[in-house]
């Protein structure tokens, strides 16, 4: 890896089929380590479940109020400045609870590659329907 200064514009956000925006800040194959996206999550909406295979994931809460489920944890509130650690493989999903946007730093290590997410609905459904 090498020295440098990454800069993102707002123009870079998209939005994706887990159902909130993503801004990647630093994924670069060079840096195989650690990834950083900005997450938005739009007031009302809560994502699907998802897992990253053999990926640890962190939420740093920027702003907002959500409520956050990962693994077998019951759901608890999240606000600014809290930390959420997401082991490899461990289904998880986050609500917006509040009138504002629900912003987070997503960091991964190793950084986050498509192929390492897996959509979990159809698991977290099943395992509702055995309740």
């Amino acid at each position: 890896m090498k020295p440098m200064i990454l800069k993102t514009t707002p123009e870079q956000e998209f939005y994706t089929a887990e159902r909130c925006h993503i801004l990647e800040c630093s994924n670069l194959p060079d840096d195989p380590e650690v990834s950083i996206a900005r997450a938005r999550v739009e007031p009302g909406v809560t994502t699907q479940w998802h897992r990253l295979k053999d990926t640890t994931e962190r939420y740093y809460i920027l702003s907002g109020r959500g409520r956050v489920e990962v693994g077998d944890l019951s759901p608890q509130e999240v606000s600014a400045g809290d930390v959420v650690l997401i082991p490899p493989n461990c289904r998880q999903r986050i609500s917006n609870l509040g009138s504002d946007d629900l912003l987070f730093l997503a960091i991964c290590s190793p950084r986050f590659v498509p192929e390492a997410y897996e959509d979990a609905e159809d698991a977290a459904r099943h395992s509702r329907n055995q309740s």
